[in-house]
């Protein structure tokens, strides 16, 4: 399983277990995925990288630049989670080896059902990388708690 692979312009995407807090959290600001009650306590993003199956990190001059992760039983089932990479740097080609070595790390413990729920206008993008629409299925979440 090839775990690192670089990109044109110094670019390195590689397989990680740990990461520095406040990159991811520009990370999520960048995607908008950043919510203000995660101020008060960014540090459960570290567990992000921990808890991952697989995480892989995009990084220029050892800045994180992008991210990925896989949630995984390690035997059958995977779902990805989490791709971004900041504005400034996509187009690039690197949301896609994000991907790329992610799926073959779950190849390479014989996970066969890989899916992933897409944000709307990035259907093209999954399906160019092999995915398809899960037709007679819907994506559901647990309500948000009220207090």
């Amino acid at each position: 399983m090839n775990t690192q692979e670089a990109l044109p312009g110094k670019i390195e995407i590689k397989l990680i277990k740990t990461a520095c807090l406040d990159e991811i959290v520009s990370l999520y600001k960048d995607a908008g995925w950043w919510k203000d009650s995660y101020g008060e306590s960014p540090e459960f993003l570290e567990g992000i990288v921990a808890g991952s199956a697989l995480f892989a990190g995009a990084f220029e001059n050892n800045k994180m630049i992008g991210m990925g992760r896989a949630l995984s039983d390690q035997a059958s089932d995977a779902y990805i989670q989490d791709v971004a990479v900041l504005k400034e740097f996509q187009g690039r080609g690197i949301g896609k080896k994000i991907i790329q070595i992610l799926i073959a790390g779950l190849n390479a413990w014989g996970v066969d059902w890989i899916g992933l729920i897409a944000q709307p206008g990035t259907t093209g993008f999954y399906e160019n990388l092999g995915f398809e629409q899960l037709e007679g299925h819907v994506p559901l979440k647990l309500k948000d708690k009220k207090e």
